[in-house]
């Protein structure tokens, strides 16, 4: 049998899911039921928009519900605090900036399933993600960039995620 896929994160992450999956099955699901169940009453099901978009929607809910409790149920909870405080993993924030003479940039370094770049949280899977792990305070890292090109950066401060 073929070995399950494990999604790292943080336990905030894992609880953000948990409540994701819970609104899906407590509020969306019986809301799409009961659109479908009042569009059924309109009478021919064959040319009745308000019923195909509640269809639409309930097949999108349903697969969101199949992967998020895939997720949860693979998820493997890193603690960041089990691991030097100086060194870079999921959890942590990092600090640093582009060598020579780059501004200061934050991150918190988090698994593929809780990432979100424009809030800060970059994916231990993306490019960035991969070459800042398991570096610590004070280390230059190359990070790769798109077209075969790089960019230098210097690990100014590695801490606890909040």
């Amino acid at each position: 049998m073929a070995e399950e896929k494990t999604y790292p994160m943080t336990a905030e992450g894992l609880a953000k899911l948990q409540a994701e999956l819970d609104d899906l099955i407590t509020n969306k699901r019986p809301a799409i039921t009961s659109r479908i169940q009042e569009a059924r009453s309109f009478g021919d099901l064959s040319e009745n928009s308000e019923y195909q978009s509640a269809k639409d929607e309930q097949a999108f809910v349903e697969g969101r519900v199949k992967q998020l409790q895939q997720m949860i149920q693979f998820a493997q909870v890193i603690d960041a605090s089990s691991a030097s405080k100086n060194v870079v993993t999921l959890g942590k924030k990092i600090s640093f900036k582009e060598v020579p003479d780059g501004d200061e940039e934050t991150y918190t370094l988090v698994g593929s399933a809780e990432s979100d770049p424009l809030s800060g949280k970059i994916s231990n899977d993306s490019p960035m993600g991969k070459a800042l792990l398991d570096h610590k305070t004070g280390d230059k890292v190359e990070i790769p960039l798109p077209e075969n090109h790089s960019v230098t950066v210097e690990i100014l401060h590695v801490s606890k995620a909040k």
